[in-house]
């Protein structure tokens, strides 16, 4: 059985269905969008990178690419060794079992952390974002990306499934503290219905996924995001 990190947020979806969440990922778009909005605040040539909430390590061989060291930090244990064995041939990465609340790096010993549908959802993540003071050095950037549950059916669908979640509030939290925010126009394009189904099936309700299925034609769905980010 996977050991999970104390005091760590579940993350259902991609704790119970990896492989699904695998394809979830490589379904995201367009290629390098993500990347190019964050680069356009603060690039990571050469720069310490820390990753939290890395799952298993979709996202570190690109973040290796040109930086210096990139750490990945992941609180589920099964995942965290994914993620290992993903980047064994990349000697400028680590992976490290830990929490955004308590992470597993020194004192100002990051340039740049990411943080991608992981932990930082708004109201209750002060803990984490204590830790990022912590650790950015002088001179930083912090980014967050998260769904937009304000747009699209993919944000209606969510709301849905999660009716406790207040986009409002997750918008004031974020404005209250100062962070900056730009709309990402995001698709999922996927190469065959059974694989976009189950996506739907781990990221919804079971009535919800089923009614996404019936609204969605073809393979490909808007999915509207954010990212937030904060300069130290």
């Amino acid at each position: 059985m996977p050991r999970i990190a104390s005091g760590a947020v579940p993350s259902p979806n991609i704790w119970n269905s990896p492989d699904v969440y695998e394809l979830e990922n490589r379904a995201v778009g367009p290629e390098g969008a993500v990347e190019a909005a964050m680069r356009a605040v603060r690039g990571w040539d050469g720069a310490a990178v820390l990753d939290i909430g890395c799952g298993s390590g979709f996202h570190l061989p690109g973040l290796a690419a040109s930086a210096a060291r990139v750490v990945g930090v992941e609180p589920h244990s099964g995942l965290a060794a994914r993620a290992a064995a993903r980047c064994a041939g990349l000697p400028n990465v680590a992976v490290r079992t830990g929490t955004a609340q308590a992470l597993p790096v020194p004192d100002a010993s990051v340039d740049v952390v990411t943080a991608r549908w992981a932990y930082f959802f708004g109201p209750g993540c002060e803990p984490g974002l204590a830790e990022l003071a912590r650790v950015i050095r002088r001179g930083g950037a912090a980014f967050v990306v998260d769904l937009d549950g304000t747009r699209g059916a993919f944000g209606r669908w969510f709301r849905m499934s999660v009716p406790s979640y207040s986009p409002d509030a997750v918008e004031r939290f974020w404005s209250r503290r100062g962070w900056e925010r730009r709309d990402l126009d995001l698709r999922m394009s996927f190469a065959s219905r059974a694989d976009l189904e189950a996506v739907l099936r781990i990221e919804f309700t079971p009535e919800v996924a089923r009614a996404a299925a019936g609204e969605t034609d073809g393979l490909e769905i808007f999915y509207p995001n954010v990212l937030r980010w904060r300069l130290f």
